[in-house]
């Protein structure tokens, strides 16, 4: 199914069961810990993913792993709500999960039943048309996915020719990468598209090369004279609890620009691989550990995605 058809029910009685089996990741907490400091009104979590049970939604045949069992769609969908409300944060955006491949059913209908208060991130493939990006973009998808890290379904390529196709549309694209291995090949390339650039995860540096590493400056002269987005995201993928070790990139970034950045959770923190399963709130209070200045904050969590994801 492509995700111009129409769309399924979302009930777990749907038969995609013919498809291999894939290792089952594991599920978030049921409810994050209060965070020590609330963010301002307005708030947007930038970066969380929508999942399924086994049989609400086609699965790709590619992904690396299948979404925790015991959860359907609708389970899902008030897991997230209870993480925004607990977090006290007002808007989402739903960033398509490579889980799904391209058919972004999964990731419109959760738009569809969030409502006004979220934005999509889908994925397309290099075969994509204009047409596709004109019906994502009245589902409020704001942008497409480029995962060259997990074996993403758009090439360098793909992203390149349909990058004008984006700003035509007010749309932008949303790139996940790791700095140290590919940021110096492509920087070049992304100062030089037409539409706003968001980078997943501050790049993904590897922090064991230490802050002072070229890619990093690169991030942050990238970030700093206003040719990428990054977000503040996924910190627990490349340092351990409290994430303390991320807090000198994080700072030098809002120094550098905090109008270019963004926060997300990466709820529901899928493909894990390896890593503990964190808590939102925790995340949450790092950010705020990181990020002192209130202007920087507010610029961060509401105004910059409030502006990229046109929330009104």
């Amino acid at each position: 199914m492509d995700d111009d058809e129409t769309l399924p029910d979302a009930t777990p009685d749907r038969d995609y069961d013919t498809m291999a089996e894939k290792p089952e990741g594991l599920g978030p907490t049921e409810r994050p810990k209060v965070p020590s400091t609330l963010p301002p009104r307005g708030a947007c979590d930038a970066h969380v993913h929508m999942l399924g049970g086994r049989g609400d939604f086609k699965l790709w045949e590619g992904r690396p792993e299948d979404p925790p069992r015991g959860r359907g769609f609708d389970g899902w969908i008030d897991l997230l709500n209870t993480h925004l409300t607990t977090l006290e944060i007002d808007r989402v955006v739903l960033v398509h999960s490579i889980l799904y491949g391209t058919d972004n059913t999964v990731t419109i209908e959760a738009l569809r039943r969030l409502g006004d208060k979220a934005r999509g991130v889908g994925v397309i493939g290099d075969d994509g048309t204009e047409e596709k990006l004109d019906r994502l973009a009245e589902d409020r998808i704001r942008a497409i996915r480029f995962n060259h890290v997990q074996g993403g379904v758009i090439s360098w390529e793909g992203v390149q020719r349909f990058a004008p196709m984006l700003a035509e549309r007010g749309m932008h694209v949303e790139i996940l990468i790791h700095a140290h291995e590919h940021l110096a090949d492509l920087a070049d390339g992304l100062r030089a598209l037409p539409c706003p650039v968001v980078l997943d995860h501050m790049a993904w540096p590897d922090l064991s090369q230490g802050t002072d590493q070229p890619a990093l400056g690169t991030l942050e002269r990238l970030v700093g004279d206003g040719d990428v987005h990054a977000k503040i995201s996924g910190v627990y993928r490349f340092a351990e609890a409290p994430w303390d070790a991320a807090d000198a990139l994080i700072e030098r970034l809002a120094r550098a620009n905090p109008d270019r950045l963004l926060w997300g959770s990466d709820w529901p923190h899928v493909l894990l691989d390896g890593a503990p399963m964190p808590d939102a709130g925790q995340l949450l209070d790092a950010f705020f550990r990181a990020v002192t200045d209130s202007d920087a904050r507010q610029k961060i969590l509401v105004d910059t995605p409030e502006r990229l994801f046109d929330f009104r």
